[in-house]
């Protein structure tokens, strides 16, 4: 058994958790919301990229491109004209509201593409591998990861050095002194929104391209969302990254042991940080 093979496909596989985590971090840091139908609306996603793959004959990077502004629309209005209604002290509204979009989704996407499994065709992606010597790594992990790691530092860079990253950062720490100052919190959480989801977008992306998905399979990637963000310290865009990676290294040595176990052991190694740090590793300071 090579044992580093198993730990560099852990890693690789991390970044695809470190794709569905990051939107649920981003806009979690900017204005504290728990999006219950995060993962749902990367199913949705994966579905209107299949779309336009099938019907229009494109390539899936291509359709993702196309899909990205719509996604980024969709997010904008959800949390300009629903979401932003129900923000408050009381965390419960918002919960309430994404769980009940969650089941819309859910059930909107079963009629419309059935129960059947679906998977985006990625061409020669899909077998495609590079053989280092000790390892072989598989183009489309190697190609997730690297996405990962682009759209974090793409939101590190719009978060820090940006005028939009200033009223994200003033708006999330104090929305009435922001109002004050001329920002409009409900856009700035709207655009937040929307650029999360086109990060979800990116996720749906390979979602699609490396399994099969139906209408079902939101809760399942809400919860690894979940795990990475918690492991990673809420709000910090790299520890949800190195999150995804210890559930997918954990996941890697438990199936490696015993198949059974590869789901089960990203859940005890998400139990064990919080054992050891509840707060999770890089914790922002939230007051």
């Amino acid at each position: 058994m090579n044992w580093l093979d198993i730990i560099v496909q852990g890693v690789l596989l991390g970044g695809l958790y470190a794709l569905f985590a990051t939107g649920l971090s981003l806009v979690f840091g900017i204005m504290r919301l728990v999006n219950l139908a995060h993962g749902d609306l990367i199913v949705f996603a994966a579905f209107g990229i299949l779309l336009a793959v099938s019907t229009l004959g494109l390539n899936p990077f291509l359709a993702a491109l196309l899909a990205a502004p719509v996604m980024f629309a969709l997010g904008w209005a959800l949390q300009r004209y629903v979401l932003n209604r129900v923000l408050g002290k009381d965390i419960l509204p918002p919960l309430l509201v994404t769980f009940g979009l969650s089941v819309a989704l859910q059930n909107g996407l079963l009629q419309a593409f059935s129960a059947d499994t679906r998977r985006i065709p990625a061409g020669a992606l899909e077998g495609g591998s590079l053989n280092l010597g000790v390892v072989t790594v598989g183009w489309m992990p190697l190609l997730t990861f690297a996405s990962a790691v682009l759209v974090i530092l793409a939101l590190n860079r719009i978060f820090y050095a940006t005028a939009l990253g200033r009223a994200f950062r003033a708006t999330s720490d104090d929305p009435v002194t922001a109002s004050l100052m001329g920002l409009d919190p409900k856009g700035v959480f709207a655009m937040a929104t929307g650029i999360a989801m086109v990060v979800v977008t990116v996720a749906a992306l390979y979602l699609g391209m490396r399994a099969n998905f139906d209408p079902s399979i939101g809760p399942a990637r809400l919860i690894y969302a979940f795990e990475a963000v918690i492991i990673g310290g809420l709000g910090s865009l790299w520890g949800t990254l190195a999150g995804g990676i210890i559930i997918g290294v954990a996941q890697t040595l438990g199936a490696a042991i015993n198949p059974e176990w590869q789901i089960l052991a990203g859940h005890l190694a998400f139990l064990l940080v919080l054992l050891i740090r509840p707060r999770g590793l890089f914790p922002r300071a939230v007051d």
